[in-house]
């Protein structure tokens, strides 16, 4: 049950993979671009992160579906995944947005 949670988010980054290389979108584009685009998006979010747990607005690490490891005090691993998932679909939905109005 604890890997739950984080096989969804590899089946969901993966399912952008396989979207993104049909498309041609990101990663599959430009892949410099978009590594430094969604890379930085989680480091902002990252940051963010930090800053909730920090000042008690965030609690994350209680969950049932989480490993227990974690990557930072009280950030656990699954949430790089998810940061990455979120500037993943995020910079997807803008691509075909663009794509889409230019067509």
């Amino acid at each position: 049950m604890k890997f739950i949670y984080l096989l969804t988010l590899l089946f969901s980054i993966g399912s952008l993979l396989l979207i993104d290389k049909r498309f041609k979108l990101a990663f599959f584009l430009d892949a410099k671009r978009a590594i430094k685009t969604v890379l930085s998006a989680v480091g902002i979010f990252l940051i963010w992160d930090i800053l909730g747990v920090s000042l008690r607005i965030f609690f994350p690490g209680e969950s049932a579906y989480d490993l227990g490891l974690m990557v930072l005090p009280r950030v656990p691993i699954e949430e790089l995944f998810f940061l990455f998932l979120l500037s993943y679909v995020t910079l997807i939905v803008w691509r075909l947005y663009v794509h889409v109005r230019h067509a």
